[in-house]
């Protein structure tokens, strides 16, 4: 009796962590620009992660945490997939559910890595995590490769708006 309550609100409580979690799709760096261009005095903060990446999936509560601490601010975090086009459905929509992520999630749909990583900055090697600061009404793009702790991520938000 006891071990069937228990697993029922352990059943209960995936669910709750998981409802409400974004469903990923893939968004090219065109989408991506013409998405930015509906919050034109709002700061987006986009993180390039993938789900093969530790310190990546570790830094993204903080980055939920910020969306929500700061959701009366014109702020908006995306998170953005580096993993390949073919992993969508076997890699990154499960991760994602699991996590419950509530920001948008999208797969980078991408021709050329290096075309892509030269879009985002000249000197990026490509590592991740790595994330970029837009605000186009300010003329603010600051770009960071590295792995943020909340109090970083929110120091760094903070100084930029």
């Amino acid at each position: 009796m006891k071990s069937a309550l228990l697993v029922s609100l352990f059943t209960m409580a995936i669910s709750l962590n998981t409802a409400g979690a974004q469903t990923p799709r893939l968004m090219t760096m065109s989408e991506l620009n013409k998405r930015m261009e509906t919050g034109k005095d709002t700061t987006y903060v986009l993180n390039f992660w993938a789900t093969w990446c530790a310190p990546c999936i570790k830094e993204m509560p903080h980055f939920e945490k910020l969306q929500t601490t700061y959701a009366a601010n014109p702020v908006k975090v995306i998170f953005l997939s580096l993993d390949f086009k073919s992993k969508l459905e076997s890699n990154v929509k499960p991760l994602v559910k699991r996590l419950g992520l509530k920001n948008e999630v999208y797969l980078v749909d991408k021709k050329s890595e290096q075309e892509f990583i030269d879009q985002i900055n000249k000197d990026w090697e490509g590592a991740i995590p790595a994330t970029v600061f837009v605000n186009k009404s300010k003329g603010l793009w600051q770009f960071y490769q590295k792995e943020f702790s909340y109090e970083e991520l929110e120091k760094t938000y903070q100084s930029l708006k």
